[in-house]
């Protein structure tokens, strides 16, 4: 019994089996590009600057708290309403609303998708919702109460100031649904890598009798 000439581990040297080419992006085989940088950069950007349109549409769909004054202190017009809470759903409803919207835009205009893109997805809502939040509440209703109570006087119904109870929960609607909803898309709709060539030994040829 004689030894293999060949060690198993390495393919058999033959001139018409070209070696395996390098990997395209190093040894991980992926690399961020700075094109894909940019791309980023630019979703962040144009995310953010979206925020202002879901601050006035928060400031137009919220319900509105209305308070009164009896020249003594100020109190809330109808105790039993769920004005309060709805402010809080709607900012949610319409970041929801926008991170999806945004995703969508995203996968449609770069469908390969990237860590920059999902990166710029999620600082951009995180940054739009907080510029909604100050158009929302700068240009609502006078944030001092006692001022405008004294403005017109008492036993008579004004608007409170728009206001989120749960901003921390607020803030992440936006990034979480892009996010999701953009990896989701490339998941099922992204393509696909190539399948690997196979680059080992080749098979014993068959002898014909």
């Amino acid at each position: 019994m004689t030894a293999p000439l060949t060690p198993p581990h390495q393919p058999p040297h033959d001139p018409d089996w070209p070696p395996p080419p390098p990997p395209p992006f190093g040894p991980s085989g992926d690399s961020i590009t700075p094109a894909e940088v940019l791309y980023g950069v630019v979703v962040t950007i144009v995310s953010a600057v979206t925020g202002a349109l879901l601050g006035w549409l928060w400031l137009s769909l919220a319900p509105h708290v209305l308070l009164i004054s009896d020249g003594k202190g100020v109190y809330l017009r109808d105790s039993e309403g769920e004005s309060a809470i709805g402010a809080d759903g709607t900012f949610v409803l319409l970041a929801l609303a926008f991170g999806a919207v945004a995703a969508l835009v995203v996968f449609l205009l770069r469908r390969k998708g990237g860590v920059p893109l999902v990166l710029g997805l999620a600082l951009g809502g995180v940054l739009g919702s907080l510029l909604a939040w100050g158009v929302g509440t700068y240009f609502g209703p006078a944030r001092d109460v006692v001022a405008h109570a004294k403005a017109v006087g008492p036993n008579v119904a004004f608007e409170a100031p728009l206001e989120l109870n749960m901003a921390a929960a607020a803030m992440l609607a936006w990034p979480l649904a892009a996010m999701i909803v953009h990896l989701a898309l490339t998941a099922l709709f992204g393509p696909r890598d190539p399948e690997p060539e196979y680059w080992g030994p080749r098979p014993p040829e068959q002898k014909t009798l």
